[in-house]
């Protein structure tokens, strides 16, 4: 288990437990545009979470090529 992996791990995981917590944004206020907290927050976790996502993407893709490199490139 390398840090890169175990980073990646937890980038997949924010977004997940964040929208799962419904505790932290289940309310009214602030609004945006006349929309609700409840609503616009969880609009905001998309875009939020493939950036997330993208780095999880690109962290295991590093620790893939740093795998194959200490390998000697073969596959």
């Amino acid at each position: 288990m390398t840090p890169e992996r175990v980073l990646a791990g937890l980038a997949l995981a924010v977004p997940v437990v964040t929208v799962l917590w419904v505790s932290s944004y289940a309310k009214l206020t602030p609004t945006v545009g006349g929309m609700p907290f409840f609503y616009w927050y969880q609009i905001l976790w998309i875009p939020v979470s493939a950036v997330f996502t993208g780095a999880a993407y690109l962290l295991v893709g590093r620790d893939e090529k740093q795998r194959k490199a200490v390998r000697g490139g073969d596959v």
